[in-house]
């Protein structure tokens, strides 16, 4: 991270390059051999629609901006990684694994679904999802079918968004989880780091050199959240302190693997920082509600229901996750530096 540059200062920036991006195209070729997607529904870009599970968005008003309609997107249109695929040079966004020919291993695959979490418990409540510890076990086996040479794989990009539902759809679920009848709010936040360590040491054992991990940002500030654990009128601050306990660790575990790992180039992405305020000035002017219709308890958008005329007002385009405009500041700020530690993802990709 940039040190000495405030977070509204990073948000201009990163607002400035978004337009950039949005409507130039990348000049520089494709900066890395592959990208691989590990994930949850933020980072979902049709995984889940083969599964038997409610947390599946295949459908309108999902996608309304996406060029190809609704296709598994938790957005109103690009996602995190469609960026920065589009960023590193990628002709074409990195396609979901479900469906995915044997070949298109040598160029990337998105493994990441909607309720993922670190441990294999979370989301149960959903139905079927894919945990990380699967979405790894399904890499594996994607780059030996394909049979991916090991000097490729080392030179890939790798991000990892994940650890939301654990805290969503686990530890804060209602009623009261085992996890969270066992674990303190410190002692969960342990617990998460270290399954994720014994993941990333695979991932690393499979070849992955270049990785940024996204930590958790302000759940305790979604919609969701707000109304469930806020009292509808605020910020639930227990739960923002619980995933800032997990986002110091990862970012702790982050040193860790560079340290150990001379070869391994691994960063850590800040979603925490900042505040809904701001975007205010940038005319990001809606934090509190959702933009499209979401019905009462739930948390997705209503199928066929309306939204919002300027999506590009809203932070939030479900209850729980964000718009296109926020997804595109998000990718660019990280592709950039602007909130990475200790490297942007433009050098993982050098």
């Amino acid at each position: 991270m940039v040190e000495g540059m405030s977070k509204a200062l990073w948000i201009v920036v990163a607002i400035v390059l978004a337009v950039t991006a949005a409507v130039a195209p990348v000049a520089c070729g494709q900066e890395a051999p592959c990208y691989f997607v590990f994930g949850d529904s933020q980072f979902d870009n049709g995984n889940n629609n083969v599964l038997n599970t409610i947390a599946k968005v295949n459908y309108v008003p999902y996608g309304i901006d996406f060029p190809e309609g609704p296709t598994g997107r938790f957005s109103n249109g690009r996602n995190i990684p469609d960026v920065i695929a589009e960023l590193a040079g990628f002709n074409d966004s990195i396609p979901p694994f479900a469906g995915a020919s044997r070949a298109q291993a040598n160029i990337g695959l998105n493994y990441a679904s909607g309720g993922g979490g670190i441990r294999e418990e979370t989301s149960q409540n959903l139905g079927e999802r894919i945990s990380l510890r699967r979405q790894i076990n399904n890499h594996q086996s994607a780059i030996i079918n394909a049979a991916v040479p090991r000097r490729q794989l080392r030179r890939c990009l790798y991000t990892i968004n994940i650890g939301s539902n654990d805290y969503l759809n686990n530890y804060f679920l209602q009623p009261p989880t085992s996890a969270r009848r066992r674990y303190n709010p410190e002692q969960f936040a342990e617990s998460l780091i270290r399954l994720y360590n014994i993941y990333l040491k695979q991932l690393y054992i499979l070849g992955a050199r270049h990785v940024a991990l996204f930590g958790i940002g302000k759940i305790g500030c979604t919609p969701r959240i707000i109304a469930s654990l806020g009292g509808g009128v605020g910020c639930a601050e227990e739960v923002n302190q619980a995933v800032e306990l997990f986002n110091n660790k990862l970012e702790a575990l982050v040193a860790d693997f560079n340290d150990r790992h001379s070869s391994a180039k691994f960063t850590y992405v800040d979603l925490f920082s900042g505040n809904a305020e701001d975007f205010a000035a940038l005319g990001i002017t809606v934090g509190d509600r959702s933009c499209c219709t979401v019905n009462p308890g739930e948390e997705l958008c209503a199928q066929n229901g309306p939204v919002c005329p300027d999506r590009t007002e809203y932070i939030f385009w479900d209850n729980v996750h964000t718009t296109e405009t926020i997804n595109v500041v998000i990718a660019v700020a990280a592709f950039n530096g602007n909130t990475t530690s200790p490297f942007s993802i433009s050098e993982l990709v050098e």
